[in-house]
């Protein structure tokens, strides 16, 4: 090979390095060869490496790898050469300090080695070992991100199930501290700005903000923002909160935001704010606040909880028979959300869907209830919601006390002007949107037999109940919906009628 050859061999070795990073460089060193080329750990594990060709397949050129590096560590050597019956295999360290133990690039020829290989693989070694770092640090970030996402995503779960102690405790190895009280924002990307929003999200609030990417929807943020977030003073969002500010910068951005709620309310402000995302979608502005509303829990009273604790009785005396099933606790862990998010609950709460399917079967037979009905749902819902309210909840006083049903929780005042409150909207859209509604409702929130029902198509069944959800400001098609409140109101309003 002239001095000319190598020169350009060499740069075409750093092209590959800085074009494709390793596995170009690999691939390069590879095809030179009629070979296979890797990067292998002093204890003769493959980290990364090209195939190799028909003649010499890649697990068998990796196994003759492993056996040098074997044999490379067995004499304390630096580099190693192993010449086999039709192959060699030319190890060399991508870090020649001493006493390194760090990978070796290894390449696996037919023997004999063409005149030039050796060299150029000996030359190819800083440019891969440079890439090589590089890989590594970013293969670190990443993990680092990852780690701290999931985190933040553990610390929102145990908020969102009211185990708020574990969350400050797991908080307080993150930035910043939780906030009390708060507001929930969504925040809804377009495809691949997630990240990207993140960042924003993060400047602009200065790192007093909550950012969690939601494990359940690809392109939605959680922003937990301090309650008494004072607009920006200057810059782009001069004059704005940090919902507002966003919705600004971000093109194709929409954004919901809930009521002020203490910390423990979090997974109430959560629903809230997912309604005001339902809502801004049609928004020019693509912002909405959630329209003050009580919240069911807060007007059942004395008979709710009561009715409550009878309700969820067999659930929460449950024990399971083995250590491994799921005890009482997380079996209405389990119920609630997917009560919140049908069969997303599975990416919520990180588990099989068969595994869903099993709980939600003994949380019926529990309870003697059919969770595919609605009805069932909504009853389940509020008293779960009720039974998280623990102010509103105080424990059982002594004595016998006369259980309540459903219905005569719906008839009490503060539950008949909650529905009326709730359904006063309607009025604007008519009879059919009454009409679409509870039709709907009464085919367990399916819209194609609604729309049969209906006597109309099933684009058109979905264009009423996207106009609903306007008037309403709530989320009927996505959950977490507003179905089962919508249930309860109707009942309340029929019960009094």
């Amino acid at each position: 090979m002239s001095g000319r050859e190598r020169v350009d061999d060499v740069l075409l070795m750093y092209r590959l390095a800085r074009t494709g990073g390793s596995s170009a460089l690999l691939r390069g060193l590879a095809l030179r060869a009629d070979g296979w080329a890797g990067v292998v750990d002093r204890t003769g594990t493959v980290l990364q490496a090209v195939a190799g060709n028909s003649r010499r397949p890649g697990h068998e050129a990796a196994s003759l790898a492993t056996r040098a590096v074997r044999e490379l560590a067995a004499r304390g050597a630096g580099s190693y050469s192993l010449d086999t019956e039709d192959s060699v295999a030319l190890l060399l360290p991508l870090d020649r300090a001493p006493e390194d133990r760090g990978p070796v690039l290894a390449l696996v020829a037919p023997g004999p080695l063409p005149a030039g290989l050796a060299t150029l693989t000996a030359d190819a070694v800083m440019p891969l070992a440079l890439s090589w770092a590089t890989e590594s640090v970013e293969r670190k970030r990443r993990r680092v991100d990852l780690a701290e996402s999931r985190g933040r995503e553990a610390v929102l779960h145990l908020l969102m199930t009211g185990q708020l102690s574990i969350a400050h405790q797991v908080a307080g190895a993150l930035r910043p501290k939780l906030p009390d009280p708060v507001r929930v924002c969504v925040v809804e990307c377009s495809g691949g700005q997630r990240d990207e929003v993140a960042r924003i999200c993060a400047d602009v609030s200065g790192g007093r903000t909550w950012i969690v990417r939601c494990p359940v929807y690809a392109r939605h943020l959680i922003l937990i923002m301090p309650a008494d977030e004072e607009p920006e003073a200057e810059g782009p969002g001069a004059g704005r909160t940090l919902d507002l500010t966003v919705a600004g910068l971000v093109d194709d951005c929409v954004v919901g935001v809930s009521e002020e709620v203490r910390l423990p309310d979090t997974a109430t402000a959560y629903q809230q704010a997912f309604h005001a995302l339902a809502v801004a979608r049609g928004l020019p502005g693509r912002h909405s606040r959630f329209g003050a509303a009580p919240e069911p829990a807060l007007v059942a009273g004395a008979a709710g909880a009561r009715w409550a604790d009878a309700l969820l009785a067999p659930l929460l005396a449950h024990r399971p028979r083995r250590s491994q099933d799921p005890g009482s606790q997380e079996l209405a862990a389990t119920v609630a959300s997917w009560l919140a998010f049908s069969s997303h609950a599975t990416q919520h709460l990180k588990i099989h869907r068969n595994t869903l399917a099993a709980r939600l079967r003994l949380v019926g037979e529990l309870l003697g209830l059919d969770l595919n009905r609605v009805a069932d749902q909504a009853a389940v819902d509020l008293a779960l919601r009720i039974r998280a309210t623990p102010a509103l909840h105080p424990p059982s006083a002594g004595g016998a006390q006369e259980s309540e049903d459903l219905d005569a929780v719906l008839r009490t005042p503060g539950f008949q002007e909650w529905a009326v409150h709730q359904l006063g909207p309607l009025s604007q859209a008519g009879p059919t949107g009454e009409e679409t509604l509870r039709t709907w409702l009464a085919c367990e929130a399916q819209l194609s037999p609604a729309a049969v029902r209906l006597g109309i198509s099933v684009p058109g069944a979905r264009k009423r109940l996207t106009r609903l959800e306007a008037l309403l400001r709530r989320s009927l098609l996505q959950t977490p919906s507003a179905r089962h409140d919508l249930w309860l109101a109707f009942r309340a309003v029929d019960l009094a009628a």
